[in-house]
């Protein structure tokens, strides 16, 4: 960082950086699917450029950036996801000390008309599965509430409010990062390709997913380990269960791992953070109506899928109708198999291989769900930066490509967008996990 030819180049990168996400934030509708794509496309080449630019970067200038990128879309109104619609509105069922898993909206609508309100139904009119009880644990909820309580029947300053917690969890993942990746003696530039991702930012910041959120939590857990604090460690882990349950499947690779498979301290302390994240659901038996909506989700909905949709095609032409109610209770099956078996196979010996495993954990179950969205990538995609695994940086450019729907007027998905994508992602699988085998066998067959 001594040239100043350099630092000029990368100072201006920055700059065009920012007003790309501004554009993408504020101008350019989700619906301009060839001008998403562009902006997108050159944003994360300035990613690539900063970080080959940057052999040695102070922290301080790369995190400044990153904050930059972010409070950029600190007032916007997220543009590639309405989800924010239902966690406002859950946060103000909260805050009437209402059970926002009693009753969808659709039937709190027709069983409350003296609670009902202007906001109440704006937010109801953007709300995209109204029909369904809320699918968000509680420790989601607790942000709803505090995004309520604090924006006073105000959607822009509730996303505010929502959209400066998920900032801070990113301060909070940055410096782990920055702390683990001096542990290990990773490169000073590799925490660019996470802090200055584009689809890191517009997913979490822009669209308001708590994805960075788990990822916060799966790094202190990790931090923890590192530490010998092992009961910290479970605590971490099963709180990060109770923002999103997705990392429940990591659940065989700690029985492993001889660090914490042997400690009672680790399992004690998850126990408790997921007592205390779920315990919430005893109360009405709002746990019926929750999971009853995960059933739902899991059997009803379709979007950027790989593995699913090659052999939902293969069922049209046996069956002649769509069989994912059938077959995805068989991927789960063949998802957890493959947990099982990798884990099995593997037998992670020490923290880098513990969360190799746990990104090939991750690709395992993506490929094989009917539903992926963008932002399903960002915990595997941060944890692979302690790995020499490419596949998932990969994903989170190719997937932007599955945003071509919401250009098309019925939300159809075109094959040759998700043929790009995949393409993409498999042929970088192939590399991080095949190449090496290739080589293997071929210098076996020739000794």
């Amino acid at each position: 960082m001594r040239n100043p030819a350099r630092r000029l180049l990368i100072l201006l990168i920055v700059l065009l950086m920012t007003a790309g996400f501004i554009f993408l934030g504020y101008f350019i509708p989700r619906e301009n699917f060839w001008q998403t794509l562009l902006v997108f496309t050159l944003l994360f080449g300035g990613m690539i450029g900063i970080y080959f630019l940057s052999i040695k970067p102070k922290w301080g200038w790369v995190f400044v950036a990153g904050l930059l990128f972010r409070y950029a879309l600190l007032p916007s109104i997220p543009n590639w996801s309405d989800d924010y619609s239902r966690f406002l509105w859950d946060g103000e069922l909260v805050k009437m000390s209402e059970n926002p898993y009693l009753e969808t909206p659709e039937e709190w609508l027709q069983n409350h008309p003296e609670s009902l309100n202007s906001y109440l139904e704006n937010l109801f009119e953007g709300m995209n599965s109204p029909q369904y009880f809320s699918v968000y644990p509680p420790l989601n909820q607790v942000i709803f509430y505090v995004a309520a309580w604090g924006g006073n029947l105000n959607q822009g300053s509730g996303i505010v409010i929502i959209r400066i917690i998920l900032i801070l969890g990113e301060i909070g993942v940055f410096f782990l990062l920055l702390k683990l990746f001096d542990h290990f003696g990773f490169p000073a530039n590799r925490f660019i390709l996470y802090w200055l991702n584009p689809l890191v930012i517009l997913e979490i910041t822009g669209n308001l997913h708590f994805e960075g959120l788990v990822l916060l939590l799966l790094l202190a857990s990790l931090y923890a380990l590192n530490k010998n604090r092992s009961g910290l460690s479970g605590g971490f882990w099963g709180l990060s269960i109770g923002m999103k349950l997705l990392p429940l499947m990591l659940v065989p690779t700690f029985f492993s791992f001889a660090k914490t498979g042997r400690s009672n301290l680790f399992w004690i302390g998850s126990g408790i953070a997921v007592i205390a994240g779920f315990i919430w659901l005893l109360i009405d038996n709002s746990w019926i109506h929750f999971f009853q909506s995960l059933k739902l989700y899991q059997g009803k909905f379709e979007f950027n899928a790989s593995i699913y949709y090659l052999l939902r095609e293969i069922g049209f032409w046996v069956k002649g109708y769509n069989i994912i109610g059938e077959l995805t209770p068989i991927l789960s099956g063949v998802a957890l198999i493959g947990i099982l078996y990798v884990t099995w196979k593997k037998k992670p010996q020490n923290l880098l291989q513990l969360v190799d495993l746990w990104v090939l954990i991750y690709l395992i179950y993506l490929v094989l769900q009917p539903v992926v969205h963008p932002w399903y990538l960002i915990p595997a995609f941060g944890l692979s930066l302690f790995t020499d695994k490419k596949a998932f940086l990969i994903w989170t450019f190719a997937v932007i490509f599955s945003y071509q729907a919401y250009g098309d007027p019925t939300y159809q998905e075109k094959p040759i967008f998700l043929f790009s994508e995949y393409t993409l992602l498999f042929l970088a699988v192939y590399w991080d996990y095949f190449r090496n085998m290739d080589n293997l066998n071929k210098l076996s067959n020739g000794s």
